[in-house]
């Protein structure tokens, strides 16, 4: 029998599971043989003994084992010993082209700017992909994706992926894991970079294309990345706790019909930081559902909402839209205004990023689409009063699901001195709001220069996004959250800018 110019498959089958050494070859074969006795009743198999200069020649497909040898390797291994002699299948890959030296210089420069971000497009073998970790910052928990960087040219108001990377592309795509495509014009002398989710483009590559076409507006910048860090985060860590979260789903009805319940952190040791707070959420809005009601007075609500993680969940969460719509119905013929109060002391901007205080522009954004008018106080003293929303005169509700204790704080308060204390708070911070502008547009501008986000640039890039769509750049997995928050938010941004 010739030698093989390629490993066998017994060779891979042992390379695969560590059985290359002799002596370890031997003990494995003498257990397997055992086994393949009381399985055939037949002591015999029991005894096999070879020499290292037979294993050898097997390994190479020298020689071919035969009688009771060959019984206990087809028992052990699953494999025919002709399947086990003959060539190892070989496995098709593809390889990308290596990026260009001045596109890997871009991703560099790209990375080095974000301090969450850590960017690696390079894969263990040269022209295979990376991987980009994302850390969570505070409550959210830290992720990674796949990513895969090819060169791109412009055209239009779109970076063309080229005919010559179709093949990759197709390979790459193909997996259903969650990945992105990253799009660079080093060669063509120029920075910037493009994302496109790989979900997305798998089902544009279906159609008889030879280019995979990706919105300029899909530009990876402070924006994009700030979508992208808050979804991919959120989407993994609620995917872990997805079995987890739907048992502990189905027990919140009791705690829910109690006059008011709590439930500290430490109860739920097993959920990721954003699981504990979408059930939190989830609690909260269950229980707002219960106790608010059209009113004489328009609801108002105060949040927590300080960083980047907690705003993600205002735009994500399904529960949160559900909140806001609640606020809207309840407010429709009502007294007043209803509205929403936001505690972000000078300290929480200063040690924000800057793609986490674009979220919470986004979250202010969100908040007045559905009518309820935004005020925003910086003092200190309040910023860590816990989530309530009250409709005066008549209810105060403790619906509080971003205190780092617990998970959710429910409780409703009737007596008039307790909700005079709560109105009165509100009251404070609506009379120092460094948002009290009489329009959206106008309050929208003075928080984005209380946060310090450039208002001209974010306006133009929420337009071109907008018009896009985020759906190219975010694939969800989680039926617990939805990207129509994100939409809405930058859709209405950029509206009340072109409105005006």
């Amino acid at each position: 029998m010739p030698t093989l110019t390629r490993p066998t498959l017994l060779y891979a089958v042992l390379e695969k599971r560590q059985w290359l050494r002799f002596e370890v070859f031997q003990l494995q074969l003498k257990d397997a043989g055992a086994r393949a006795a009381a399985h055939y009743r037949n002591p015999r198999l029991a005894t096999m003994h070879i020499t290292k200069t037979t294993f050898k020649r097997w390994l190479v497909g020298e020689q071919e084992p035969r009688g009771d040898t060959a019984t206990v390797l087809e028992f052990w291994l699953g494999h025919s010993v002709q399947e086990l002699l003959g060539p190892a299948p070989m496995r098709k890959v593809v390889l990308a082209r290596v990026p260009h030296d001045a596109s890997l210089a871009a991703v560099h420069r790209f990375d080095v700017r974000f301090d969450s971000s850590h960017l690696s497009v390079n894969g263990p073998l040269p022209g295979t992909g990376g991987v980009w970790h994302l850390d969570g910052l505070r409550i959210l928990d830290g992720t990674s994706v796949a990513v895969q960087m090819y060169e791109a040219e412009p055209r239009g108001d779109t970076v063309v992926i080229g005919h010559e990377d179709r093949e990759h592309l197709r390979y790459f795509t193909r997996a259903r894991r969650r990945a992105l495509l990253i799009a660079a014009l080093g060669a063509r002398g120029a920075d910037d970079l493009y994302v496109m989710d790989a979900a997305y483009a798998r089902r544009q590559l279906l159609m008889p294309v030879n280019r995979l076409p990706i919105p300029s507006a899909y530009r990876l910048d402070e924006l994009v990345y700030a979508l992208l860090w808050a979804a991919l985060n959120v989407d993994d860590s609620l995917l872990a706790d997805d079995q987890a979260l739907h048992i502990e789903q189905q027990r919140l009805a009791a705690h829910l019909d109690q006059p008011r319940s709590a439930a500290a952190r430490a109860a739920y040791p097993d959920l990721t930081e954003v699981g504990a707070a979408w059930l939190g959420s989830h609690a909260c809005a269950s229980y707002l559902r219960r106790h608010l009601s059209p009113a004489d007075a328009a609801p108002l609500l105060w949040s927590r909402a300080q960083y980047g993680g907690q705003a993600a969940g205002w735009l994500l969460f399904t529960e949160r839209h559900q909140v806001l719509q609640l606020m809207q119905e309840c407010s429709a013929g009502a007294e007043g205004t209803a509205g929403c109060v936001l505690g972000i002391p000078e300290s929480a901007v200063k040690d924000s990023e800057g793609y986490e205080r674009i979220l919470l522009l986004l979250t202010i954004a969100l908040m007045e689409s559905y009518g309820l008018t935004v005020h925003i106080h910086k003092e200190q003293a309040y910023s860590d009063t816990a989530e309530f929303i009250i409709s005066p005169q008549r209810l105060a509700v403790i619906a509080d699901w971003l205190s780092s204790d617990a998970v959710w704080h429910v409780d409703s308060r009737t007596s008039k001195s307790e909700i005079d204390s709560f109105a009165h708070a509100v009251d404070h911070a609506r009379s120092h709001s460094i948002a009290s502008a009489r329009t959206p547009y106008e309050r929208l501008r003075q928080a984005a220069n209380y946060l310090e986000c450039d208002w001209d640039w974010l306006v133009m890039r929420c337009q071109e996004v907008s018009a896009y769509g985020v759906g190219g750049l975010l694939q969800l997995r989680s039926h617990l959250i939805q990207t129509c928050g994100i939409e809405r938010a930058l859709s209405f941004l950029s509206d009340s800018a072109a409105s005006r």
